[in-house]
């Protein structure tokens, strides 16, 4: 392998037995790729990629008021919940969330309207519970 920033494996069967030195590079803050049948993958630690995720998307929270209920929904995404409290609302927006990223990779990937909302799924799928509460506040551009 050379010493470039970037590792590329020509086959997945390289990258196979080369595996732990795949983990390694990643680790070290390489890149890493995998080639299979003309398609490029790229190898990387999870929390790089959700730590990217949380600043490139923008969740575009807000709060309202309704009747003594509380409602978090996201600016231009269809995605409402509500509560007793903002707590609760956000809480709630977080497990409709997770239910939508479910119903994505099952079925609504291929959905002309669902089609880019790879980057928020994976975003969602690589967060715990409060980080996904922390990206409301705190995530985006």
């Amino acid at each position: 392998m050379s010493q470039h920033a970037v590792i590329d494996y020509p086959t997945y069967s390289s990258a196979r037995a080369h595996f732990k030195e795949v983990l390694d590079a990643t680790e070290r803050g390489r890149s890493v790729t995998v080639s299979r049948d003309g398609q490029v993958s790229v190898v990387m630690p999870a929390d790089r990629l959700r730590l990217f995720f949380f600043r490139a998307v923008s969740p575009r929270v807000e709060i309202a008021h309704e009747d003594g209920r509380v409602l978090a929904f996201m600016s231009g995404r269809p995605f409402v919940s509500e509560g007793e409290s903002v707590d609760e609302a956000l809480a709630d927006l977080a497990l409709s969330l997770r239910e939508y990223a479910e119903d994505w990779e099952a079925r609504l990937q291929p959905a002309p309207n669902h089609r880019d909302n790879w980057a928020l799924v994976q975003l969602v799928k690589l967060s715990s519970e409060d980080q996904l509460l922390e990206w409301f506040e705190h995530g985006g551009e």
